[in-house]
């Protein structure tokens, strides 16, 4: 897959590939998130959309820590399982603060919801407060905390066998 990129990007790609494995676990995790999120807001917690928003993100969070543990930092750790999902789960449990607050200043701050705003406004508020600014805080603060106190340590773990795509992002390909 990386193999046909072009020059410059697959470079950057290599060097980067927690990174890029990190947005990716990210990507599938803001469908999971996105699609979760409209449902419950749109249905049973239509009069609770930031709690629609923080159960879409409880369950986004619980994805995120499989994939992000075995595959985005499979090599790192550091620390005993059980106090590195804690750690795991702490920092998420401030990106769900991080996430949500765009949300909830939107709709009860500068009241964009209903009746103040036509329904079309408030969920443009809504999805841009919720699924964009949100989504990238508090992105960046989990990148930040899963290497800094997460996975600290870069190949506390010893790499087990690589598929097809571990070899292509490590140039082994």
């Amino acid at each position: 897959m990386i193999s046909r990129f072009p020059e410059p990007i697959r470079s950057i790609a290599l060097k980067h590939r927690e990174l890029v494995k990190f947005a990716l676990v990210g990507g599938t995790c803001f469908v999971i998130d996105t699609a979760i999120f409209v449902v419950l807001k749109t249905t049973v917690l239509l009069e609770k959309p930031v709690t629609a928003k923080i159960i879409a993100t409880l369950v986004a969070t619980i994805v995120s820590y499989v994939l992000n543990r075995e595959w985005s930092f499979k090599t790192r750790g550091g620390r005993e399982r059980h106090h590195e999902a804690a750690l795991f789960f702490l920092v998420n449990g401030i990106g769900i603060v991080l996430n949500s607050m765009p949300l909830w200043v939107s709709r009860y701050v500068f009241d964009l919801e209903e009746p103040f705003v036509s329904r079309a406004v408030q969920e443009i508020a809504d999805f841009t407060s919720a699924q964009i600014i949100g989504t990238l805080v508090a992105m960046a603060f989990r990148w930040y905390g899963y290497k800094k106190w997460v996975f600290p340590e870069a190949d506390a773990r010893p790499r087990r066998g690589r598929s097809t795509e571990d070899e292509e992002m490590l140039g082994h390909s």
